[in-house]
């Protein structure tokens, strides 16, 4: 039995130019990029992180979430 191969084209993001208009694409694409969390993915993986530090910053931010949303809450 033969399978028939499938070829959904392209895998990734695309962003289409329209009318050569490159700087108007380039800023889509950013927002792909930056929306999609890929290039904090790539400097999350750009060096190795021990487990105790990977913990230790997830604290220190919920920490400062924690303390954004109180100060907040506060000026309302």
């Amino acid at each position: 039995m033969r399978f028939k191969k499938r070829d959904d084209g392209p895998q990734g993001m695309r962003v289409e130019v329209r009318d050569n208009d490159i700087t108007k694409a380039l800023r889509k694409f950013k927002k792909k990029l930056a929306d999609d969390g890929l290039l904090q993915e790539l400097r999350k993986r750009e060096y190795y992180e021990s487990k105790g530090t990977k913990r230790r910053k997830a604290k220190e931010a919920a920490i400062r979430r924690y303390k954004r949303l109180r100060a907040k809450q506060a000026d309302v």
